[in-house]
């Protein structure tokens, strides 16, 4: 999801022609680990994002995205959006190919974007700062700070290394 007063009501403005869809509460836009391409854009309402059973957030507010960071880099959904109130919303099928078509939208979320990775790693140096020295799980902030901070576009394959197999 991506936020951001001035750009949301960019990305609103630049939204108008797309194909609106409504969700009335309780409703279910995007299901945390599904793979759908969607994107949304709130005209109105409110939604809920959802990680597991935990409440993250709720957002009302014009112009926010949803499906973004999936669409982007292939990924299942992170987190569950789900309308807590009557909401609309503009439905891009395609996200990829919408950007691609609206450089105009994708700057605005290219730029919310790294807003958000900019505070992220202000909080993670905090953090980092707090438990330089310690010992144990603590001790790799630094370690993880370093890995996120300097990523370069890689491809992601589900699993991990002590359990390679992604379907596990």
């Amino acid at each position: 999801m991506v936020q951001n007063g001035r750009v949301m009501g960019t990305i609103l403005g630049l939204c108008r022609s797309l194909d609106e869809t409504a969700f009335a509460a309780g409703e279910t836009l995007l299901a945390e680990g599904g793979s759908t391409g969607l994107l949304y854009v709130l005209i109105e309402g409110e939604v809920e994002i959802l990680k597991g059973d935990f409440r993250v957030d709720t957002v009302a507010e014009p112009g926010a995205i949803f499906g973004e960071i999936s669409a982007l880099i292939g990924i299942p959904h992170m987190a569950t959006v789900r309308a807590i109130a009557p909401t609309r919303v503009y439905r891009v099928e395609r996200a990829v190919e919408f950007f691609a078509e609206s450089p105009e939208v994708a700057l605005e979320v290219a730029r919310l974007l790294a807003a958000r990775l900019n505070s992220v790693t202000n909080y993670l140096v905090d953090v980092k700062r707090q438990f330089e020295g310690h010992q144990g799980h603590l001790g790799i902030v630094d370690e993880v700070l370093e890995t996120i901070v300097h990523q370069q576009r890689q491809p992601f394959t589900p699993g991990s290394n002590r359990i390679p197999d992604p379907e596990m």
